[in-house]
């Protein structure tokens, strides 16, 4: 563990939290094409194991990490760096704080809708912190937002549980079927005028990988959805199919895509 970010995370959480911000910012590697995920990774792992020992004085630094002023960021800047470790360090944190869970589902629900795409993505990596830790909970609010949310919560909760490493408990699997199932059938039915709008769209693109993700974890079920999904002559979701039939993933299936594709034509 980085030990600038351990001492400068300790005097955040006592107030002094610009130092912080400001280490995180330069070590962004934003304007850029990636972002320093690494640290991510560990700002969150560490807010998390002090969050057990210091709940209130991590919660007001998580706050303080996704205020208003961070919030109105532009995209590929140092100052979206800030935002994203916020919001994925506060569905961390809820793993480790129960009484937490049901702010820091809301506050990633709020961050799937964001005009940034990095946020957005950073939605669902908090929700997979949760995933891991609280699986049970975390499920019954994904297949919420898969049911009830607007396109874009509906892409954080196919985005969130479509991630390998854990989709190796069968719980999670069938999870990650059922919800992948109901937002592939509420495409289905969305008027003509939403299929335009960017936010459809950005929910188009993430199933374009996802349902293949979950395929691989389950061929037989998966396969048996995408069939039933190729048989709807829906072109949204005919372009869905194909973008996943194109992943490497799938490739080990030859008999299934084969047949898929025939299906296609």
């Amino acid at each position: 563990m980085n030990t600038t970010l351990g001492s400068l995370v300790e005097r955040a959480i006592m107030g002094n939290q610009r130092p912080l911000e400001f280490y995180l910012r330069d070590q962004s590697r934003l304007p850029g094409p990636r972002a320093n995920l690494e640290l991510l990774s560990d700002f969150s792992d560490l807010l998390a194991a002090v969050a057990a020992e210091q709940p209130e004085h991590t919660r007001g630094l998580l706050k303080y990490l996704t205020n208003e002023a961070h919030t109105t960021v532009k995209t590929n800047t140092p100052e979206e760096f800030v935002l994203l470790c916020g919001v994925v360090a506060y569905g961390a944190c809820a793993g480790t704080q129960p009484s937490w869970r049901c702010e820091a589902f809301e506050v990633l629900a709020d961050y799937a809708g964001h005009a940034s795409w990095r946020v957005r993505e950073g939605s669902a990596l908090g929700f997979q912190r949760l995933l891991t830790s609280a699986p049970q909970e975390t499920i019954r609010y994904l297949k919420d937002m898969a049911t009830r949310g607007n396109y874009l919560r509906q892409r954080a909760a196919i985005a969130a549980i479509a991630e390998p490493p854990l989709l190796r408990a069968d719980e999670l699997v069938e999870a990650a079927l059922a919800i992948q199932r109901t937002v592939l059938e509420r495409m289905r039915c969305a008027p003509a005028q939403d299929r335009k709008r960017e936010q459809f769209r950005a929910l188009r693109q993430a199933l374009g990988y996802t349902l293949s993700v979950v395929t691989a974890a389950a061929p037989e079920s998966g396969f048996a959805l995408m069939r039933e999904c190729a048989g709807w002559g829906d072109a949204d979701i005919t372009w869905v199919l194909r973008e996943n039939l194109k992943k490497k993933r799938l490739a080990k299936f030859p008999e299934d895509t084969q047949a898929l594709i025939r299906l296609l034509a």
